[in-house]
């Protein structure tokens, strides 16, 4: 899916996503990766099943506001122990399917929030 919205050339925007990546500022991306407004960390975790709370502290390191955890292709909920460190730290968590983290991110960061996007990027 192609995403619309007006690039800012300060920060980092989502373009578009399918199934087997991702479009930050135009750049394409097919794996996992961090997209915060000034910053973009990657390769991130492999899988979702490898997920673990050092993955979540590669996050936390950038204090965002809340983090978007886009779970891949389907929405998957990992064991909340893994992000434990975010919400001791008072960081907000959310769920959803990598597609769904994609659309999320692009309106919180247009509205200046610090936001997270934790995206999984699989096919399957």
């Amino acid at each position: 899916m192609k995403l619309h919205l007006s690039r800012s050339a300060d920060s980092y925007q989502i373009n578009g996503h399918g199934r087997d990546h991702v479009l930050v500022n135009g750049v394409r991306h097919e794996t996992s990766l961090i997209v915060l407004p000034d910053e973009v960390v990657t390769p991130w975790v492999v899988r979702f099943e490898d997920l673990s709370a050092q993955d979540f502290d590669v996050v936390l390191m950038r204090a965002p506001e809340i983090v978007l955890l886009g779970s891949g292709a389907r929405l998957r909920f990992p064991a909340p122990a893994l992000y434990a460190g975010l919400l001791k730290a008072r960081i907000g968590v959310e769920v959803m399917d990598t597609a769904a983290a994609c659309r999320t991110y692009n309106i919180l960061a247009a509205e200046g929030r610090r936001v997270a996007a934790a995206l999984i990027i699989d096919a399957g």
